[in-house]
């Protein structure tokens, strides 16, 4: 890379990088080591490389263009590959790029060397499947969830080409031969190899696509794969799925696996009990199974940076909902008590989430100082206060009485967290009756997009190593909003943050930090807790990686010792 005014743009996600490769970069099993083979006097791998593990919902879709969900992410981040991938620190590695990109002296055009690399039928990966998969991502008329969110602002034209104001052949990127990809940003963008790394910005064959129409994608004999394994056994609605090591990928002598078995396990006493015969190698624990087993030395926790909020719809059908309101809003974010549900019904390391960026992710460009640090915690719990809030909102809408309905899950947790959320408001907010409706995740998204919800229990986890991945969620219209939260002063803030602070590290920290005080002064979310995880892992697996942004796990480097 050329340096001078790129190490000015990169320095901020370089303090992230250091950061959370530090606090990520390990193996759950082995602190020190993320490998634990030198700590254990040299274990030999075992003769059978087979992980079986499990997922907490069915599959929702494959096709890289449509994900926007957790488990298609993680799915896809096995058997697909982009330009970069996260590697064992957490750091952009080399992927389909075979080295470094050449950077021009402003920081808008990258230019990548396609590696030697090959699809599973054995078709070359070249510059071209990007092309195609990036204006199939951008095009309006495949209505993908991420294109505009992910790409506006970012790769030149993508926003006017989303808004359908231009033709997605004229998106910043472009095959100059088919080992030689360039893309040209609208301006510099800091994180802009994090970004490579998401599964939106794979790559895809356009014959094989065409060639299978409306059948590609839909289960796993219509799919070819460039990653470290392919799919295999999967229907399309299936419960079960397998991941085979991937004999034509580039780097095969690195993965180890050579199959991982994968099943849809909802409820957690399922999980420890397939865990505890030895059906599956890990699982995830709920708050009474984490005191169960709190002194088991397979229990690991971690922090992640994923925050949980109730996401207030503000407009339903056409009509405004009570939530339109201001003071209903606060009254609903300041009227749980999070703590006690953090200790009781999670109980698994979360913590009470007063904010929108989560801490321990995100640090000062020129001081490191936490993002949460000069933030702080806002919108606390305090009942005396919810209640005042939560008259004078009835008393604007001229009723002594409101119903609302809470969007939820279908797991275990999901369910014992809805149950304590009604109690809690209802108990606590007089004439209020709430009503749960827990779906699969799927129809939970699809309910998100019609935006037919009133409260929803949503999470986000980043997209990359920026605070800009949770503060652009609520910039009016956005397309992960779906909420009818709109500022104008919000909107400003965040332009800003993208555009013209975009060289000014220091004074576009400041902007986004700003944001996140209008957005919790408006009680446009009411964050509820930043998640942490408990987890049964078996000691013979190895260097299982857990990423703190974009998909969740990498297996890539996974093995079984014995």
């Amino acid at each position: 890379m050329k340096k001078s005014k790129l190490l000015l743009l990169l320095c901020f996600s370089l303090v992230l990088s250091m950061f959370l490769s530090a606090c990520y970069g390990k193996d759950e099993k082995t602190s020190e080591n993320a490998g634990g083979t030198k700590e254990n006097g040299g274990s030999k791998p075992a003769a059978e490389q087979v992980l079986n593990t499990y997922e907490t919902a069915e599959i929702p879709t494959m096709n890289t263009i449509m994900a926007q969900d957790a488990v298609s992410l993680n799915v896809m981040n096995q058997v697909f590959e982009g330009l970069m991938r996260l590697d064992k620190d957490n750091k952009p590695t080399l992927g389909m790029a075979s080295e470094e990109p050449q950077v021009n002296e402003d920081g808008t055009v990258y230019t990548f060397k396609i590696r030697d690399a090959k699809w599973s039928n054995g078709t070359p990966v070249t510059a071209n499947d990007f092309v195609y998969a990036w204006q199939q991502t951008i095009d309006p008329k495949n209505a993908t969830p991420y294109g505009a969110y992910m790409m506006g602002g970012v790769i030149k034209n993508a926003a006017a080409i989303g808004e359908g104001k231009m033709a997605p052949d004229q998106l910043g990127v472009k095959a100059v031969d088919d080992k030689t990809l360039e893309v040209t940003l609208e301006r510099p963008v800091p994180y802009f190899l994090s970004l490579m790394t998401f599964p939106v910005f794979y790559p895809q064959n356009k014959e094989y696509v065409e060639s299978k129409g409306d059948q590609y994608a839909t289960n796993s004999d219509n799919m070819i794969y460039n990653g470290p394994f392919t799919l295999s056994d999967w229907n399309g609605t299936g419960l079960s799925w397998k991941y085979k090591k991937n004999d034509s990928y580039w780097d095969k002598d690195t993965v180890k696996l050579t199959q991982v078995n994968v099943n849809v396990v909802k409820e957690v006493g399922t999980a420890v009990n397939l865990y505890k015969t030895g059906k599956v190698d890990r699982a995830a624990l709920s708050a009474e199974y984490v005191t169960q087993y709190e002194n088991d030395p397979d229990l690991n926790k971690y922090l992640e940076p994923t925050i949980f909020w109730f996401k207030f719809n503000q407009e339903r059908g056409g009509k405004k909902t009570p939530l339109a309101n201001k003071n209903i809003r606060m009254a609903l974010s300041l009227g749980v008590d999070k703590q006690s549900m953090v200790d009781t019904v999670l109980a698994n390391g979360s913590v009470v989430a007063n904010y929108e960026v989560p801490k321990e992710f995100a640090f000062n460009p020129k001081t490191g100082e936490d993002f949460r640090k000069a933030n702080g915690d806002m919108n606390e719990y305090n009942l005396d206060k919810a209640k005042e809030y939560w008259k004078k909102g009835l008393e604007e809408l001229g009723t002594d009485k409101v119903t609302l309905e809470i969007l939820g899950g279908d797991s275990d947790v999901a369910k014992n967290m809805d149950a304590y959320f009604k109690n809690q408001l209802e108990k606590n907010l007089e004439g209020l009756t709430v009503k749960l409706k827990e779906v699969p995740f799927k129809i939970r998204l699809d309910l998100d997009t019609k935006q037919d919800y009133d409260i929803q229990v949503a999470g986000w986890g980043p997209d990359y190593q920026d605070p800009m991945t949770f503060s652009d969620l609520w910039v009016t219209g956005g397309s992960q909003n779906k909420s009818g939260y709109s500022n104008p002063e919000y909107d400003k803030l965040i332009n800003d943050a993208r555009t013209t602070l975009a060289t000014d590290p220091q004074a576009r920290w400041e902007a986004l930090q700003k944001a996140e005080k209008i957005l919790m002064d408006d009680a446009g979310i009411a964050p509820l807790y930043q998640r942490a995880k408990a987890v049964l892992q078996q000691k013979y697996v190895k260097d299982l990686y857990v990423h703190p942004f974009g998909p969740e796990f990498s297996y890539k480097w996974t093995h079984i010792e014995k």
